[in-house]
């Protein structure tokens, strides 16, 4: 009775082992990892004020950036804060439901953005290679509704995914050598077959991450081929301007996830995992409000009217 009762204990929650083979450098990397997180808060918080605030950025392009920032701030608190309380404890008590709900929040919030993701280039799609249809093609209902999609089909997908996972039985360790409940680290410590668990997680990533990301790449083949046709430099430079941002935040946000999803758990390695997750956690969200507003007029232009407003 007693071994029994003493593995349902066990069963009924995890460790995350974090960063705690690095304990001389915890308080550094708290302080560190804590000034990017309140960065990237405030620097996500901007984006969505001044393009729900300035009449100028009420456009389809600004309500798909606004909501990936929205996206974006809930993506970072599922992970962050327990990732910040890890480095003043050695070893995090996790919940089974706790783990179970973080990993759901992160697949279903990261897919909801990679989704959204697929909606801004095909809005930059219709803007510059049918310019004359635009609004009548991009309109606000349309808006939602691919907002809508995005978030369902995350959220959907997610759940489908972390119930397949915690369905198998954690009978042996329960140390997660990862900062957070991330796929690869909790599928690696299932003492049962995983391989029709690992396909799942397999076709479910491949809807998420390659389907989305192969079509933003067809978009934009078309859209650079729209751009070199445009006569003047100056046309060329501000099509191209509208774009960047968006395409470079599209392939580090893929470029990350493709490298940690798609691939069998054979391949899996913690340490470098870590690593990886890091930048796709917290270094990346940080730079995209950066990315976005430096490489755009426009949102520069808002951001010096809200603070001239208010000074």
């Amino acid at each position: 009775m007693t071994p029994l009762k003493k593995n349902h204990t066990l069963s009924s929650e995890f460790i995350i082992l974090g960063f705690g083979d690095l304990a001389e450098l915890q308080f550094l990397f708290f302080g560190l990892f804590l000034i990017m997180h309140l960065i990237t808060l405030a620097g996500h918080t901007t984006i969505v004020l001044i393009t729900l605030i300035d009449t100028c950025l009420q456009t389809p392009m600004y309500f798909f950036l606004r909501n990936l920032s929205a996206i974006e701030i809930c993506y970072i608190l599922v992970i962050v804060p327990n990732m910040l309380a890890n480095f003043l404890s050695r070893n995090q008590r996790m919940p089974f439901l706790g783990c179970a709900l973080q990993m759901h929040l992160f697949i279903a919030l990261g897919g909801a953005e990679c989704f959204l993701l697929a909606a801004m280039a095909y809005d930059r799609f219709v803007a510059i290679c049918n310019p004359l249809r635009y609004t009548l093609i991009i309109t606000r209902a349309l808006c939602l509704q691919m907002l809508a999609l995005a978030c369902i089909s995350g959220f959907t997908l997610s759940l489908t995914l972390t119930t397949l996972i915690f369905l198998l039985p954690f009978c042996q360790s329960h140390v997660i050598n990862h900062f957070f409940c991330d796929i690869p680290a909790v599928l690696f410590l299932a003492c049962s077959d995983t391989q029709a668990n690992e396909i799942a997680v397999f076709l479910v990533c491949m809807l998420i991450l390659l389907i989305p990301f192969l079509l933003i790449l067809f978009s934009y083949g078309f859209i650079i081929a729209a751009i070199l046709r445009i006569h003047s430099a100056e046309g060329r430079s501000k099509a191209f301007s509208t774009c960047a941002g968006h395409l470079l935040v599209s392939v580090m946000h893929y470029g990350c996830a493709i490298f940690i999803y798609i691939r069998p758990k054979s391949c899996y390695t913690p340490e470098q995992d870590k690593i990886v997750s890091l930048i796709y956690t917290n270094i990346t969200p940080m730079l995209y409000p950066m990315i976005y507003s430096l490489r755009n007029k426009e949102v520069k232009g808002a951001l010096r009217r809200l603070l001239v407003n208010h000074n």
